[in-house]
């Protein structure tokens, strides 16, 4: 039996990291070992994408280069982690997936999604997630998050006017196929945003 596909996706500090070890203990309970991963990364030659892409560079990184990069990050994510595990019956629980190509590469750039969409077709195809939950925030509460950060890569100094067209984007897509998102009110108590995702599985997975 094929395992499910899960994704945690969303602006930055919104609780993903936070929620990340909860949902996986619930799967384990009920399904097993799952595989917690991550995009842009999650085998050792995606990480190596990732830190060239999210890395401040001595030439500029073009809009279409950066989107390139991430996809082929994602495929080899896919190929070599992703599909194999599903394969095996194994649940995936993976922060961020292709949502957020649309979001940053896409909204947050000023960018189309024809491209995107060309991209999500050839490498991702069916192998869509089960359910992807939409971890929200205003973006002024996103910036203050980030900000108390000790690294920062380059998304997390983006500008205002950036962020907010990224979240855009995000609540855009949820909103577009309820049966597959679910958006996750991030300002809310930790304990309260577990019990809302937890009720979710159940109902989603019972």
């Amino acid at each position: 039996m094929r395992g499910r596909f899960i994704v945690l996706d969303g602006v930055e500090g919104a609780g993903k990291s936070t929620q990340m070890p909860r949902i996986a203990d619930w799967i384990r309970k009920r399904h097993g070992e799952p595989v917690t991963t991550r995009e842009p990364g999650g085998t050792p030659l995606a990480e190596q994408i990732r830190a060239l892409t999210l890395a401040d560079q001595d030439e500029p990184l073009p809009p279409m280069a950066e989107l390139l990069m991430m996809f082929a990050a994602r495929s080899v994510h896919l190929e070599n982690l992703v599909a194999p595990a599903l394969d095996r019956g194994q649940w995936v629980l993976c922060d961020r997936f292709v949502d957020s190509s649309y979001a940053y590469q896409g909204a947050g750039q000023g960018g189309r999604d024809e491209p995107i969409a060309w991209l999500e077709a050839q490498i991702v195809a069916a192998r869509q997630p089960d359910l992807v939950f939409i971890f929200d925030l205003p973006v002024e509460r996103v910036m203050e998050r980030v900000r108390q950060r000790q690294a920062m890569d380059r998304f997390d100094r983006a500008d205002t006017g950036f962020l907010q067209r990224v979240r855009d984007a995000y609540l855009r897509r949820a909103a577009a196929d309820s049966s597959r998102y679910c958006v996750i009110d991030g300002a809310q108590p930790v304990d309260v945003v577990s019990r809302v995702i937890i009720e979710h599985l159940e109902a989603r997975f019972a």
